[in-house]
């Protein structure tokens, strides 16, 4: 939104043009110079950013002339340096937002060179207005300057800032866009989605020169919080090539979410056809046990064309986290990938479906969880990540998930990371559908039989015979027809019924998502 500048004149002509002048050097942020260095490093500025971010014309700048202002010696007005920190509401999509933009190009964005009410402003309005937020952060940081500023300290607290309200009550979006060192950092992590820019982006507690003189270390900033860095911490949920792919993502992000708890997500109109049914699904589970096959292709196969966004894509490869769409209605989706660690799940895998599971909950999203799961991570390194405790804590986001969930188990489904497949306990719906292709039981049976028949297996005259033998024996009694014959699981479905199946199941779980009401 443009607010015009009209032509000083009346009686308040001498203050409206004081206001037109402090507009002005406002939005010169830190003054040509500043931003010719700073466009010379191949990137956005705070404004720019905002522009790329927000529908045309969208964005309401408040606090515009908020800043330290200099007088002449007769008090008149000389001149003002604006604060660092961007604030007001915009538009994706035509959804309004709040948002919140450091200014690199004065002071290196530190938070201490800002007015932190300011930006605390905007987050509460976010929270009590209940609209997104979204933060572009590009901060250095705390600065030991701020003592000559003040004279003398503070404790590093901020009292009014909603920080724990807000990811209870609207979607939180943290967007790193260069150094984000302790404030900055805890503002990228603090959200429900994250996303950083490779190559540009650092998110860490303190800089090289803080850890050089702590620990004596020489470690360049990208090796300490870059996004190869972050792919293992899982500290950051996405990366992005550049900015605008980074802003590109933020919007397709909250394109899934409802504006705050107590609304429902956006529904597209109908773009693909609900009974669509892909041929390739009948051969995507190799017959072959050992063999792998690619997850993604099942979930283009089945969701709507084009609508999965992934999340996480880089950290615990052996599960997928994704958002997309069935028959334009938002869902959470969950895929083991038997590619990494034969789609095992280790601590890290736990605590991104964890993760996962509460942002589908928390805003309402049905979910569909496609199982191929061997059972939890084994070995030394297994139990000293503390991989059960994962799996544990796992359980309990289930027991304490909202959303309706659908499970299609496609393959595996082994011991208690099999039991973790969804939701159980209570009045909960056990609601699951299988392919042929589908085991399942407290161990596989690979492992079960060389554990239960080593001894015969070793003494054999032709050993891996014998092993093939035994495993034929008992994966015939494991067939899953055997188990729907109890009606142990819903039904046994051609994996090309999933799409129909799928799209007839969301209609009704929208329905219960839409009066749910709010979290209690």
């Amino acid at each position: 939104m443009t607010r015009r500048d009209f032509e000083p004149a009346g009686e308040w002509a001498a203050e409206l043009a004081e206001l037109q002048a402090r507009r002005a050097q406002a939005a010169a942020m830190g003054g040509p110079e500043a931003l010719a260095k700073f466009a010379s490093s191949g990137r956005l500025n705070a404004r720019e950013r905002i522009a790329v971010l927000c529908d045309e014309g969208s964005f309401f700048e408040m606090g515009r002339i908020a800043g330290k202002g200099h007088d002449e010696v007769d008090g008149s007005f000389k001149r003002l340096d604006p604060t660092n920190a961007i604030v007001g509401t915009g538009r994706i999509d035509g959804r309004k937002v709040a948002l919140h933009a450091d200014d690199f190009t004065i002071r290196a964005g530190s938070s201490e060179a800002t007015i932190a009410d300011k930006w605390i402003y905007i987050e509460r309005l976010a929270q009590q207005l209940r609209m997104p937020l979204v933060r572009l952060v590009d901060s250095a940081g705390g600065s030991v300057k701020l003592l000559m500023q003040i004279g003398g300290t503070k404790i590093p607290e901020y009292p009014s800032w909603p920080a724990q309200e807000l990811l209870r009550t609207v979607p939180v979006v943290g967007v790193a866009l260069g150094a984000c060192a302790g404030q900055g950092a805890i503002k990228v992590l603090s959200s429900h989605f994250s996303v950083m820019v490779r190559g540009q982006a650092q998110v860490m507690a303190a800089g090289p020169h803080v850890v050089r003189q702590a620990y004596g270390v020489e470690i360049d900033k990208n090796e300490l919080g870059g996004h190869a860095v972050h792919r293992k911490s899982a500290l950051v949920h996405n990366e992005a090539v550049d900015e605008r792919d980074a802003l590109a993502q933020v919007r397709r992000f909250l394109s899934y979410l409802p504006a705050s708890v107590f609304d429902i997500a956006p529904v597209l109109p109908r773009s693909d056809d609900p009974g669509r049914a892909e041929d390739s699904l009948k051969d995507a589970i190799p017959r072959e046990r050992r063999k792998i096959y690619e997850p993604r292709k099942i979930l283009e196969a089945v969701f709507d064309l084009g609508s999965i966004f992934e999340i996480g894509r880089w950290q615990a490869g052996s599960v997928v986290t994704a958002l997309a769409r069935l028959d334009g209605i938002p869902v959470g989706v969950i895929a083991n990938d038997p590619k990494v660690q034969g789609g095992a799940m280790n601590a890290a895998a736990a605590y991104k479906m964890e993760r996962h599971v509460e942002l589908c909950s928390l805003f309402g999203l049905p979910v569909v969880n496609f199982v191929d799961q061997p059972g939890n991570a084994t070995g030394l390194e297994a139990e000293l990540a503390g991989t059960l405790l994962g799996a544990t804590r796992l359980g309990r986001a289930l027991h304490e998930s909202r959303s309706p969930w659908v499970s299609i188990l496609v393959r595996r489904c082994f011991g208690m990371a099999g039991a973790l497949h969804g939701p159980k306990g209570g009045e909960r719906l056990n609601h699951r559908f299988a392919w042929p292709s589908a085991r399942w039981g407290s161990i596989p049976i690979e492992g079960g039989v060389m554990a239960a028949h080593k001894a015969e297996i070793d003494a054999a005259p032709d050993p891996a015979a014998k092993r093939a033998e035994l495993e034929a024996h008992y994966l015939n009694m494991t067939s899953p027809f055997r188990t729907a014959e109890k009606f142990g699981v819903l039904d046994i479905i051609d994996p090309r019924e999933t799409r129909p199946i799928l799209c007839d199941w969301v209609q009704d779980a929208w329905r219960v998502a839409c009066h749910r009401g709010a979290p209690r």
